[in-house]
């Protein structure tokens, strides 16, 4: 069963306290350059779709890594997975430093795409250390933690910035290398429960489904639970990171936002997101459930997106853009927690990893096509699309059933069968 109130918070806090840490000294150090990326890109002549661009190849790394990443971590432990991927974050941000042109950004965001595959074992380590009874709200607290690095990262970039133009990339590459330091001496393995089956490769296991396999099945059946619950986080991540890809550019075009001010405004976006997954996530969970949660996140993402175009003074927007963050921190979570107690443990590391490629493709796709529109129909066209592709989602979200209709409805064929007289 579930623990609720702050007793059951404290208790996920000390089982994930070290996670927590890592994934807020590694999101300071995403957070302290891709705010500065586009305006570095248009510095070195790249057109607004060029900077746009450079947001979304992020995402093909990171597609290309991200099963291959959950696969390795199921077979091998996902400790040296995560520490792998810090090493790979420092070596992107240290290229990011020495760029002097855009194909230099390009290798950088390569590289640092491939680090960020690992996200699908840093989500399948939380579900392992918290249960699956636990695992939105443990989740919610991992994002929270994320949520402060989002909060603190941008304000970071925009402060070094003025102490030259690589100083922003040295000191993200320094904050992975301390983050190293960190998770090597205190991030523990975890451990997972055994179902009573053979592991992989000992004699009568199962043979494991393909990677490809598993890609393919979610394009075959769309509407299983799962490949249902994958499709409901792509969509609505396409839309997200749409709006992420010219959120910069239209910010610069619209009200002035320079290098030196555009960390704030994420400031205030990760502030907002930090409170919802900290403080709101786990008791609206308690009291909708998780299937109810992710609906009531893509109606508040929904109207986020439409509501951004909308303002012409800076305070306006602040009011408008908050709807976005609470519709991140109730949709992600539950939809990832979903995606992992329906799969099983034994598959949850590799399942996350499809669901990532998935969200890969998703991150890559939404900042080329927003960018288009940007360039070609209009500064606002992008987010009014981003907000009607999460509309989608909302009406996919519907038919997912609640977890304790699906309970009822699995018990009852056991209840009902009859008992072999003895």
């Amino acid at each position: 069963m579930a623990r609720g109130g702050n007793g059951g918070g404290r208790h996920l806090v000390t089982r994930l306290w070290v996670i927590m840490a890592t994934s807020f000294v590694d999101m300071v150090g995403f957070l302290i350059v891709l705010p500065l990326l586009p305006f570095y890109a248009l510095r070195f002549g790249a057109s607004p779709f060029i900077a746009t661009a450079l947001v979304g190849v992020f995402a093909l790394a990171q597609l290309a890594t991200a099963p291959l990443w959950g696969r390795l971590s199921d077979r091998f432990g996902r400790r040296p997975v995560i520490l792998g991927g810090i090493v790979a974050s420092a070596a992107s941000f240290t290229l990011f430093a020495l760029a002097d042109s855009v194909v230099v950004l390009l290798v950088s965001r390569l590289v640092q795409g491939a680090a960020g595959g690992t996200i699908g074992v840093i989500q399948a380590y939380v579900t392992d250390r918290a249960g699956d009874d636990e695992g939105a709200k443990a989740l919610g607290w991992v994002t929270a933690a994320t949520s402060a690095g989002v909060m603190l990262g941008p304000a970071l970039g925009s402060l070094a910035f003025k102490l030259g133009e690589s100083a922003p990339g040295f000191v993200a590459a320094a904050l992975c290398a301390l983050n190293f330091a960190f998770a090597w001496r205190w991030l523990p393995e975890p451990e997972r429960e055994d179902d009573g089956h053979p592991a992989e490769g000992e004699p009568g296991a199962p043979q494991r489904v393909a990677i490809w396999r598993s890609v393919a099945a979610v394009l075959l059946h769309p509407a299983s639970p799962v490949a249902s619950l994958i499709w409901i986080y792509a969509i609505a991540m396409m839309a997200f990171m749409a709006m992420n890809g010219v959120l910069a550019l239209y910010l610069k075009e619209v009200f002035g936002v320079t290098e030196e001010t555009i960390g704030w405004f994420y400031v205030f976006v990760g502030a907002v997101s930090l409170v919802m997954r900290a403080a709101a996530l786990g008791p609206i969970v308690d009291r909708l459930g998780v299937v109810r949660t992710m609906r009531l996140g893509t109606l508040c993402l929904a109207l986020g997106l439409a509501a951004v175009p909308l303002p012409r003074s800076i305070w306006s927007l602040g009011l408008a853009v908050m709807l976005i963050p609470i519709g991140t921190a109730l949709l992600f979570p539950a939809v990832t927690s979903l995606v992992s107690r329906r799969a099983g443990r034994r598959e949850a590391g590799q399942t996350l990893g499809v669901q990532q490629t998935f969200g890969g493709i998703a991150r890559g796709v939404g900042p080329f096509w927003a960018g288009l529109l940007f360039q070609h129909l209009g500064i606002r066209s992008p987010f009014w699309v981003a907000a009607g592709l999460v509309g989608v989602v909302g009406l996919l979200a519907l038919r997912i059933e609640p977890e304790e209709r699906r309970q009822r409805r699995l018990a009852e064929p056991a209840a009902a069968e009859p008992v072999e007289p003895s």
